[in-house]
Formats: structure tokens, C-alpha cells, sequence
């Protein structure tokens, strides 16, 4: 185990001060590092913007003029950082309000340490992804004046799939495609995939995913089959 792992920095924003210090002490035992406490909206602006956690675990109701979905519609806008809110009430209008500032998890209270450790690895996940998209996406804007048509044969490794250019360099296909067309890039998981990081972070898949992991390749074998490639011309 690396002991020199950074721990993820959240804050608690609760304004209930033993609920806050029960979940401060939940995070602590899951191995997070909480950076701060605030209890309303402004403060949490205030520590956010000061602090810069890599998450923000936000309670819906706040004491005070500003509701959590308020001060996490302001951290998102201007610091971009990831919240998901806690929230003992099930109501679909606070559900929908919620929703409109793009939180990156939804957690009812009372909840268990499996859930609460679950919607932070997803959330901490997809901001990682999000991040590393916008700077792909600065990439390819800044490449746009060099954007090349390809065509022809292209090299590929058979093993790791990477490209060679005419240089002789072997290059990621991304990295390939974003010098030489103006392709732009997504990221997701493929079913294989989610079932994967589920089991390497110990979280249990659910049944549905598993079920579409195992029949994708079936309906790839039944594709190849349905729509057979043309024979090669010969020559001569």
C-alpha cells in the first residue's frame, strides 16, 4: 500500500453541528481528508474558494438566506468543483432544484458509509474525466491551423494499438488522430469497463451493467456474422 498517496480533500458543508461531525468522522475512517466545516451558503463559497477540496459533500437546507443549491450553483459556476448533496427529504421539487445545478451525487439521509464512499469515488471519477477532457479539448483547439486529412494505409501495433507516423514514431491513437484530423473526444466506460473499475474499487455492480458486459461480445460475434467484410479484389 502506497503510504505517500494523496488523500481526497473535501469539504463538509451541514449546518446541523452533530451531523456535521458525525459525517466528518465517517470520512476520516474511509480514509478522506476534511479540509473544513461551514454552515451556510456563503461560507461554503468562502471555504471553497479558499481551501480548493477536490470535493464538496453539501447539505440541501442550510440555515440562513442561501439553500445548498444556491452556494453549490455559485462554487460550480465559478470554481468548477464537484458537490453532491446530502439531504434528508425525499420532496421531487427539492430533487428537481437540485438537479438544475449539475451535482455530481445525490445522497438521501440517513445513508451508509458503502453509499457515501461510492458517490465520492464516481464523483471524484468523472471530475478527473471532465478535467482531462477540457484539456483535450484546449488541445485539439489549439492543433485546429495544423488538422491534416488521412489517408491510406496506417501502421497499427497489434498489441497495444498504437500508430506509427512517418517519422517512425509510434503514437497513441488519440494523440495520432488529434494531430491529423479534427476529430474531437468523449470519454466514457464501455460495460466491460464500469464492471471493472466497480470491482477494482470494491463497489458492487449492479446486475443490469454485468448482465450488458457479458453480452457484448455475443453481439459482436452475431454482428461480424450478419454483416460478413468484402473479399479483398485479387490482382491481375
Amino acid at each position: 500500500m502506497n503510504l505517500h498517496l494523496k488523500k481526497p480533500r473535501i469539504l463538509v458543508v451541514e449546518d446541523e453541528a452533530i451531523v456535521a461531525a458525525d459525517i466528518q468522522d465517517r470520512l476520516q475512517l474511509l480514509g478522506y481528508e476534511v479540509v473544513g466545516v461551514a454552515d451556510t451558503g456563503p461560507m461554503a463559497i468562502e471555504k471553497a474558494a479558499a481551501l480548493k477540496p477536490d470535493l464538496i459533500l453539501m447539505d440541501i437546507m442550510l440555515k440562513g438566506e442561501m439553500p445548498g443549491t444556491e452556494a453549490a450553483g455559485h462554487i460550480r459556476a465559478q470554481l468548477h468543483l464537484p458537490v453532491i448533496y446530502l439531504t434528508a427529504s425525499s420532496n421531487q421539487e427539492i430533487f428537481l432544484r437540485a438537479r438544475a445545478t449539475e451535482p455530481f451525487g445525490f445522497i438521501l439521509k440517513p445513508f451508509e458509509e458503502v453509499s457515501l464512499k461510492a458517490n465520492i469515488e464516481i464523483a471524484l471519477y468523472k471530475h478527473r474525466m471532465e478535467r482531462e477532457r477540457e484539456d483535450l479539448l484546449r488541445q485539439l483547439q489549439a492543433a485546429l491551423a495544423e488538422v491534416k486529412t488521412l489517408s491510406g494505409l496506417l501502421p497499427i501495433c497489434c498489441s497495444c494499438k498504437k500508430i506509427r507516423d512517418d517519422s517512425g514514431y509510434w503514437n497513441q491513437i488519440e494523440t495520432y488522430l488529434i494531430k491529423h484530423t479534427d476529430a474531437s473526444f468523449t470519454h466514457s466506460f464501455c460495460n466491460e469497463c464500469a464492471v471493472k473499475f466497480y470491482d477494482d474499487s470494491g463497489l458492487e455492480v449492479p446486475p443490469d451493467m454485468r448482465a450488458a458486459a457479458q453480452l457484448a461480445p455475443q453481439e459482436v460475434a452475431q454482428n461480424n456474422q450478419s454483416h460478413p467484410k468484402n473479399p479483398e479484389p485479387s490482382g491481375g
